[in-house]
């Protein structure tokens, strides 16, 4: 397909709403809105005994989420795996001396541009970093012998993929 451009309607902190218009293959033209998003990451962090989550209030939902640590690429020039490292420290005061990227994926391809970039953590030590946002994070420990029971009360979709990625791997169908 071929983009004939468009115009922003909403240009805001977190993302950008387009109207754009797109020819496809067979010469038809589409409008479409868009959400231009910068992407996200997101972290499996976990030692022997814990997979280290958060629970936070997401307003746009109206509940509070049980959540794998993550957060927006939102710094110039930095790379997903430099705003992982930055994100575990801020949210969770964890480090990792082990970083393995997962995958990377698009959150809702329909509407938004986003992209998540999904970090496996471990050899964890304490390290805290500060934060500009004003977040109400309660870090969550979460015993791994009991990850079914994070996986069944997840409503989030990256924490969803993360735990069940996990839990793949622990039970070893996956290295």
């Amino acid at each position: 397909m071929q983009s004939l451009g468009g115009e922003s309607v909403y240009d805001g902190r977190l993302v950008d709403v387009r109207i754009e218009r797109f020819r496809h293959a067979d010469g038809e033209v589409v409008t479409r809105e868009i959400v231009r998003h910068r992407g996200a990451v997101a972290i499996v962090a976990h030692d022997r005994e814990v997979v280290w989550l958060v629970r936070q209030p997401r307003e746009a939902v109206g509940e509070d989420l049980l959540e794998i640590p993550a957060g927006r690429l939102d710094v110039d020039g930095e790379s997903p795996e430099d705003a992982a490292r930055r994100e575990l420290a801020e949210e969770i005061g964890r480090g990792a001396r082990t970083w393995k990227p997962i995958l990377s994926y698009y959150s809702s391809p329909g509407f938004t541009d986003e992209r998540v970039h999904l970090f496996h953590a471990t050899d964890l030590h304490e390290q805290s970093a500060w934060s500009e946002e004003n977040e109400r994070i309660e870090v969550v420990p979460w015993r791994l012998s009991e990850l079914a029971a994070a996986i069944d009360e997840c409503r989030d979709a990256k924490t969803l993929i993360g735990l069940l990625w996990l839990a793949r791997r622990l039970d070893g169908a996956v290295e």
